[in-house]
Order: C-alpha cells, then structure tokens, then sequence
C-alpha cells in the first residue's frame, strides 16, 4: 500500500514537472502552514501584509492606466499631424489593402484605436470617406490597437518564463486580428459583405435618432488627475485630416495640441518637444508600476491564494448529471470569459486597457493564455459597442452612415469570433502561433521588438508602398507571400505527423541555409555586442535554469526555429 502511494505521488511529481517543463504551466506551491495553525497575531500580521499588497496593487494599477494615456497623448503630439495628413489624401482609400494599412498605422502612431476610429467616423460624416472606403480603414485600426499590450508584455523581459507567457498573451490578440483580416478583407473587396449586411442592418431600423454618448466610469476616475498633468486638443488630428482647402489647412500649422504640460503651455514647449518628454516619462512610469504590479502580485500570489485563483480563472464550468444523461457545459467556460472581457470593456471603453491589464496576469501564470483568449476577442466585441454608442451622438442627418461604419467594425468581429472562436478546429490557431511567437521570444528576447517594427511599421510602410505602385506588383507579392506561407505550413505538418510522404530532402529544414531556418545567427550578430557592452542585460545574458529551449535544440540537430513554426 505505501508502495502504491510513493509510486502515485512520484508519477504526480513527475507530471507537473512534465507540465512546467515548456515554461506555460506554473505550479503554485500549497501553504506549509494552515491558517488554523497560526497564532492571532500571525493571523493579523498576514492580514494586514494581504492588505497592503492589494492598495499597493490597487495604486499601481491606477498609475499604469494613467501612463497609457500619457502614452496616447505622447504619440498623438509626436506623431499625430501626420496621422491627420495620412488622412486626408482619401483617394488613396480606394484600394482596399492601402485603406487598411493606413489604419494600421495611424492607429500606431496615436496609440488609439477610438481616435482613429473617430476620425474616420468624421471624415464619413463630412463626406470626405465613402462607408467602403471607411471599412477598410477600421480594420486597419483593430490590427493597430493591439501593440499597446504588446509593448506592456516588454516590462516582463527580466524573466524568461514570464515573457513567454505574458509576449504569447499579448500577440494571441494580434493573431487574432491578422486572421480575420485575411480571411475578411478579400471578402470585403469581392462581395462587400460587411458594407451590405451593414447597410441592410440601417435600413431595416425604422427612426433613428441621436443618442447620447456613454459614460466613460474610468475616465471619471483617472481624468482629475491626468488633466491636472497635462491636457491636449485632440480635435486638432480630425481637423487636419477634414481640412478641404489650403487655406483651411495652413490655419492650422500655428494651432497647437498641446494645453499644458506640468503648468508649461504650449507657447514655452512645442507638440514635438513635449510629445518626447511625454512618452519618456510614461514609458518610466509604465515599466516601474508593471514592476511594482508584478512583484507584488508574485508575493501576494502564494500558497492557498494562488491556487484558488488560478482554479476559478481557468476552470470550467461542471458538467450537469441528470440520473445516467450527463449534459457538458465545459464548452460555455469560454464564453462567460468572453462574456467579462466584454463588461469589462464597456465599463473602461477601451480593449487596450483591458488587454494590457491582463497581460502581467499571465505573465506571472494566473490566468492561462487559453483562457485570456475569449477574453480578447470579449474585449474586442466590447470595444465595437461602445463604438456603436459613441456613434448615435453623431448628428442626426449623418447618422446613418456613421452607424453603418460602426456595424460593420463590430460585425467584422462577430465574423471572426465565429471563424475562430465558434469553429472550435480553427481556435488552435491563433492560440498556437501565439504561443509560438512565445517561445521564439523567449529564446530570442530581442525578437520582440523586431516583431513590433517589422508588425506594425514596416511590413504596412512595403506593402502600402507597393500598393501606391499599383494593384498589380502589390497582387503578385501577397501571392507569392501567400504561396510560401501555406508550402512552409503543409510540409511542417507533414514532418511532424508523416514524414514518409515527404522526399527525404523535405523531411528536414537542414538543406537550408542556417540564416533561413534559425535567428541564432542573428542573435549572435545582435546579442554578442550587447552583451559585452551590458553584462547585465536580461535580453543578453541567459539565466541559469531557463534554457530549456536551447537545451532541446541542442539535443535535436534537426529542430530549427522554421520547423518549430
């Protein structure tokens, strides 16, 4: 009998190491003492550290909200002329690809996806955008709305594990979006499938009329204070980009964004100048509050605690039994995630907030990236309804087509939640790239940022160049893209499940060259200088106990990083 159990607890032991072997699975160590073993003053002691920990938490939270809005007002006054000037050229936006990546990008440049999403709202009211035109470019802006997460996942750097999960918890947004980009705006193009159900949708709401716009609740609590800090005129990047004449345009070059500053004006700073020192200082303030968080959500995050958290996080909803029936419900555990991403939303209106505040959750293993997926696409849904209120404060003989444009961005979700979400085949897969973009950074944490610049800046700045050369050469390059792609996934799956239907030459990446199947020569090229210049750089010097990675590809010669894809 003791045998039995030794051998119970050995394969137990031996699973959950299995488990956290990939560095996705955290095991939280259960209390050695129980709280009925303490004594009150210990019990006083733990409450109020406990209490401590979640003001300290609490505040840190509040800090790191404000810090993505000093983040947005930074790029708007760095960068947001520009995005207004991307704008007003709207011929442009006849091609449906170039549309889409100006979104992308203007949306990256403000750091908002409702700013961009306004804009385009009153440009279609204006009439300087057609509802075609217009679709494009929102899609763009769900694509651009999600690096702010991205850029949060980089404060948990220091930690391999922790930036493996909290990088794949991040760009499972992105994956997200890219895919039904690719699937809805040939579609779009082709059939005009959200412009038409859409515009059905309009049509068939007897007596429209203007709403109010909803409460924003965390505005209200975070404005005192960032307003007191400083404020800016938003308006300004919509005037720009709805500017007809020269005349009205040049009236505003001497029009500044920026209100105050710390008490310093805009006569005594220029937008450029304080956009820098704006984004400087909330990037300092971001990284240390998502320290403070991190640490102190480790702290707190143990023994009992941990546990029961991450049970009722990531559990699932028990099965109802019915005598001898047993009905499932494991399958709506999804949903109600979903579900609170979507409340949630509403209540902040903005998925940037609310993915970035997840974000370190994962990192530190609380919630799983599984289970953070529904919340994004949650958030996503939540995002495109605050939206759709947003758009009935419009004025009342433009309200239909500022509502179509809404419709259309929260069906372009809906659409994509069905493709994969609902479709349970299709959501392995932005759950496995993501998770794979996971590992890769892990691996290689400078990859993270070159996934930031070739994602969101210079893929979209090459194919929007290609689409200014026309329709053609742009065609011809997203095909032969596509063609590659779609060779390079069939013969992965085709090593991993059936080698044999492979030459022997396929059945491995090794016949390529090392600098096409692997980053180790890039990382040598970028990490060795870095390391000799900063020893103590977390991306530059491996920490013991984290090679888990390079340790199994140096075992197996014929892993590389494409036939891990």
């Amino acid at each position: 009998m003791s045998s039995t159990t030794d051998d119970k607890t050995k394969d137990t032991s031996l699973a959950k190491a299995a488990s956290n072997e990939d560095g996705w699975a955290v095991n939280f160590a259960p209390e050695t003492t129980k709280w009925s073993d303490r004594t009150t003053g210990d019990k006083i002691k733990v409450t109020l550290m406990v209490f401590f920990k979640i003001c300290v938490i609490l505040l840190s939270l509040y800090a790191f909200i404000c810090s993505l809005s000093f983040l947005a007002n930074g790029f708007r006054l760095v960068a947001g002329r520009q995005a207004g000037e991307i704008f007003k050229n709207s011929a442009i936006f006849n091609n449906p690809i170039a549309g889409m990546l100006v979104g992308v990008l203007v949306t990256v440049l403000v750091q908002s996806s409702s700013t961009s999403t306004s804009i385009i709202i009153t440009m279609v009211a204006a009439d300087l955008l057609n509802v075609t035109q217009a679709i494009s470019l929102v899609m763009g802006a769900n694509i651009g709305t999600s690096v702010t997460s991205t850029i949060v996942a980089l404060a948990q750097a220091s930690e391999r594990d922790e930036f493996r999960r909290a990088f794949a918890a991040a760009t499972v947004h992105d994956m997200f979006n890219f895919l039904t980009v690719v699937v809805l705006l040939p579609l779009e193009a082709a059939t005009g499938y959200l412009n038409r159900i859409s515009g059905a949708i309009i049509a068939g709401t007897p007596g429209l009329q203007q709403g109010s716009k909803p409460p924003d609740i965390l505005k209200a609590i975070t404005k005192p204070f960032t307003k007191l800090v400083m404020s800016i005129d938003k308006k300004v990047i919509t005037a720009i980009a709805v500017a007809e004449t020269p005349e009205d345009f040049a009236a505003l070059e001497d029009r500044h964004m920026l209100k105050h500053f710390l008490g310093i004006g805009p006569d005594s700073l220029s937008d450029g100048a304080a956009g820098v020192i704006i984004l400087i200082v909330a990037l300092a303030v971001l990284c240390i509050t998502l320290f403070l968080i991190v640490y102190t959500l480790k702290g707190l995050l143990k023994g009992q605690i941990a546990i029961w958290l991450h049970k009722s996080v990531n559990g699932y909803v028990p099965d109802i039994h019915c005598g001898s029936v047993t009905i499932p419900m494991g399958w709506l555990s999804g949903y109600l995630a979903m579900g609170a991403g979507l409340l949630i939303t509403i209540c902040v209106q903005s998925s940037s907030i609310t993915t970035s505040a997840l974000t370190p959750l994962v990192g530190v293993g609380v919630i799983t990236v599984d289970r953070m997926y529904p919340t994004v696409l949650g958030a996503n849904i939540g995002t495109c309804i605050t939206g759709v209120l947003a758009a009935l404060a419009a004025d009342g003989s433009k309200l239909y087509l500022t509502l179509q444009v809404a419709y259309a961005h929260l069906l372009f979700n809906i659409t994509g939640i069905c493709l994969f979400y609902v479709l349970w085949p299709m959501r392995a897969l932005p759950i496995a790239a993501a998770k794979h973009l996971g590992n890769v950074t892990a691996k290689y944490r400078w990859f993270a940022l070159a996934y930031l610049a070739f994602c969101f800046l210079l893929i979209p700045l090459v194919f929007f160049g290609l689409s200014m050369a026309g329709i053609v050469p742009l065609v011809i390059v997203i095909v032969i893209v596509l063609i590659i792609i779609v060779f390079v996934i069939i013969v992965n799956v085709l090593q991993k499940r059936k080698p044999e239907y492979l030459p022997a030459k396929l059945r491995t990446w090794e016949f390529l060259p090392l600098c096409m199947r692997s980053l180790e020569p890039m990382d040598r090229l970028i990490c060795a200088p870095l390391g000799k210049a900063f020893a103590c750089c977390p991306c530059c010097k491996p920490k013991a106990g984290s090679e888990l990675t390079d340790i199994k590809v140096a075992k197996d010669p014929s892993t590389t990083d494409v036939a891990a894809a």
